[in-house]
């Protein structure tokens, strides 16, 4: 049914449309909701739209028509025209006006004539949107009206496309042929649908359309092949943070950190304690976040380097054991902290929704802010090894350790150092992982094994070659994901490094100097 049918409308004045939302009848009701769309007075967006979502009530005994409000045990009526407001504690005395389904499309279907005159652009091409999902007759005459007074190039697009939708099931031959080629290629899924429902009266339209159908699947799996990317590229973001700290003090000392993921756990749960103590800035809280795990995280790790490892260099199988039992203490003191219990770090504002670039891909912001994240940490982690002292120092004693002593360099510091940096880029990690997972004792154990893939893979010590492998490993894992499964996906990728590393030990990266060929 149409939503403008004057023929049908004429039996009701607007006063009459009006008291009809009272009865029982779910056609006069329809008739009486073409006559208030069609006049479209200032009530009629409100009413119909609490009609749609079950909050319109009339007065049992005056009809008179009331929008509900609920807050807590209380029930707000507020009068549609006049400013009486009711609150009870039940809803005795009001019923609610009820709808079918035919009358949800009908009412959805007005509320976006309604919003086509918005000045809004977002709120006309909302509309146009709706429209799209049940193409009528009448809506595309308005459209047709209004096309050249549009001035956004979106809500011109819509407009576009639903016309031509239009003419494919309304139009004659020629009318469908030009649809057709205006729908080709389009990513909206009303004209996926129209299209694969479309019955072709002959044999050349019948190809055209399969044509068009070709080339939007064709475009689909190119966008969704991108998405893949996109979320490979994320995944690879957060295991290149989680690595480049490994990669440091791996690369430097020759130290397996078993408790790295821990220190990725510490740097979420910094997070989460600044969150607490910032409950009415969220959106500044993560900023907050950001230094304020990078030094508890470093902090943790000289810590861990003065009371344990230094003791231990040069026995890699005792500094294994020791860090390991070291992740376990920290899992334990988080625990007796925090409770096992996970924790949630509440997602800014300006991290939420999704960047949509068309129909069908949609780029979610907090996935965004990570790579770019990421890839500032790198740059900023690069300059600081190849413009300041401390790096300079790093790479003295990661070539040659004996050399740089003798230089002068107190290597004993830069260890610790070296492995306050590591520790703190593994809770800057922290940060990250809290904004796409939960928070909580076991988060870092997640991570820990892919980071170990990662520095291999890429070179042991070497930064660039830890960035490319995260990220490749990131991709890779996004392509199998779809057929092999998540499980299935790492167990393929582990057996591509065991065979990658047996052809190039080294990695893709190998470091260079006295350090390398020992």
């Amino acid at each position: 049914m149409g939503f403008v049918q004057l023929s049908m409308a004429a039996e009701f004045t607007l006063t009459e449309a009006w008291k009809t939302l009272s009865s029982k009848s779910y056609n006069n009701k329809a008739r009486a909701i073409e006559t208030i769309a069609q006049h479209n007075p200032a009530e009629a967006y409100p009413a119909l739209k609490a009609m749609l979502d079950g909050q319109l009530y009339f007065a049992k005994h005056s009809k008179e028509l009331y929008i509900l409000q609920q807050s807590d045990d209380n029930y707000t009526f507020s009068a549609l025209f006049s400013d009486e407001v009711i609150t009870q504690e039940r809803k005795r005395g009001f019923k609610k006006a009820r709808i079918n389904n035919r009358l949800r499309r009908l009412i959805r279907q007005s509320l976006a004539v309604m919003q086509l005159k918005n000045r809004d652009p977002d709120v006309r091409l909302a509309a146009v949107q709706e429209l799209l999902k049940n193409p009528e007759a009448d809506a595309t005459r308005l459209i047709e009206s209004m096309i050249d007074k549009e001035t956004d190039h979106k809500v011109l697009a819509a407009m576009h496309t639903l016309r031509a939708v239009n003419q494919l099931k309304q139009g004659d031959e020629a009318a469908q042929m030009k649809a057709l080629n205006a729908l080709a290629g389009s990513l909206n899924t009303s004209v996926m649908n129209a299209l694969s429902n479309y019955q072709a009266p002959n044999e050349i339209l019948k190809k055209k359309v399969q044509l068009a159908i070709d080339k939007i699947n064709a475009k689909r799996n190119l966008y969704a092949k991108a998405e893949t990317v996109f979320f490979g590229l994320s995944l690879g973001s957060v295991l290149a943070l989680s690595a480049i700290g490994l990669a440091i003090t791996f690369g430097v000392m020759g130290v397996i950190n078993m408790a790295h993921g821990e220190l990725m756990m510490i740097g979420a749960y910094t997070t989460y304690v600044t969150q607490l103590l910032m409950p009415d800035h969220i959106a500044l809280s993560i900023v907050v976040a950001i230094p304020a795990a990078f030094i508890v995280s470093g902090l943790v790790g000289i810590a861990i380097e003065r009371s344990v490892i230094r003791h231990l260099y040069g026995r890699p199988l005792e500094t294994l054991l020791a860090t390991f039992g070291v992740s376990l203490i920290l899992q334990q003191a988080v625990r007796s902290i925090f409770s096992p219990l996970n924790r949630s770090v509440e997602t800014p504002q300006w991290m939420s929704g999704a960047w949509q670039i068309n129909d069908v891909l949609a780029l979610t912001w907090n996935r965004f802010y990570i790579i770019i994240f990421c890839l500032a940490v790198f740059i900023a982690l690069i300059l600081v090894m190849k413009k300041t002292r401390l790096g300079l120092q790093v790479r003295a004693v990661s070539q040659n350790r004996r050399m740089a002593r003798a230089m002068g360099v107190r290597s004993e510091w830069v260890d610790a150092l070296t492995f306050g940096l590591g520790s703190g880029i593994a809770g800057l990690a922290g940060v990250a992982l809290s904004l796409l997972t939960n928070v909580g004792p076991n988060l870092g154990q997640a991570y820990i094994i892919d980071s170990f893939m990662v520095v291999v893979f890429g070179g042991v010590g070497n930064l660039w070659g830890t960035l490319v492998a995260g990220m490749s490993l990131g991709v890779i894992n996004k392509v199998l994901e779809p057929w092999a499964g998540a499980v299935l996906a790492k167990i393929i990728v582990l057996i591509f490094i065991i065979l990658f590393i047996q052809k190039r030990p080294r990695g893709l990266f190998p470091q260079r100097g006295r350090a390398a060929e020992d």
